[in-house]
């Protein structure tokens, strides 16, 4: 007989800019879907720049923005939630880590990456 697994939801997910490598990494991932553009109403959108969330919400404004970075810069964090955006994540962190901020942020939760405190 044969087993029924349940459905489980596929985030649509924007990288912005584009990000070849990561993508490919993320869509490992069952659960998430890399899309190319916004046209695609994306539920979470991973950004380098602050100025980046602020356009993107926008488009999209139900949209749940991650801002990447690749250190904790002095005012970044009080930056990035001004503008909008669901939280800060570091850049090069664990795939894994980063998924499950992206799962995070698609509930609602503001999602900052420990390693930013």
């Amino acid at each position: 007989m044969p087993v029924e697994h349940p459905r489980t939801r596929t985030l649509r997910v924007l990288l912005e800019p584009q990000n070849p490598a990561l993508a490919l990494q993320l869509g490992l991932h069952p659960d998430i879907d890399v899309v190319r553009d916004a046209a695609t109403r994306p539920e979470v959108a991973l950004v380098e720049e602050v100025a980046a969330v602020t356009a993107l919400l926008e488009d999209v404004p139900e949209c749940r923005i991650l801002v990447l970075t690749g250190s904790a810069r002095p005012g970044l964090r009080e930056a990035a939630l001004a503008a909008g955006a669901a939280g800060l994540i570091v850049r090069d962190g664990p795939v894994e880590d980063l998924a499950d901020a992206i799962r995070r942020a698609s509930t609602g939760e503001t999602v900052i990456d420990p390693a930013l405190g």
